[in-house]
């Protein structure tokens, strides 16, 4: 996976890099194709202005139009990421539904570590856990 790092946030849904305690992470969700036609890529809509409607909630093909609900798309997705271990420091990589869950009172991504199996949890930003 380590090839697969993210080139251009075009190909994106979600992208973060955080600092977390004695460790850190760099997470990314690739757009998933049309489950209609799969030929284009769901992403938010583009008004008639040409800019993209970041506050939507449904995602839009780019071939045919076809729209899905936010929550249920966003839930279909992998969050690959690559990260170091706030507790043992080990380096790692690590692909999970891309789902967030509640952790300490707080939604976000959480995933085990491979070695130490300590959960990491990826929370929205500014929320401490």
């Amino acid at each position: 996976m380590g090839e697969n790092i993210p080139e251009s946030m075009e190909d994106l849904v979600y992208w973060t890099s955080r600092k977390i305690g004695n460790g850190n992470i760099k997470a990314w969700v690739y757009r998933g194709e049309c489950p209609k036609c799969h030929k284009g890529l769901m992403g938010k809509p583009i008004g008639p202005d040409g800019k993209v409607k970041t506050r939507a909630n449904y995602y839009e093909c780019t071939e045919c139009g076809n729209n899905i609900d936010k929550q249920g798309y966003e839930e279909s997705l992998d969050c690959e990421c690559i990260y170091t271990c706030p507790e043992c420091s080990h380096k790692g990589e690590a692909v999970f539904p891309f789902k967030r869950k509640k952790y300490k009172g707080v939604d976000a991504l959480v995933f085990n570590c491979e070695k130490c199996n300590a959960k990491i949890a990826i929370t929205k930003k500014l929320k401490n856990v």
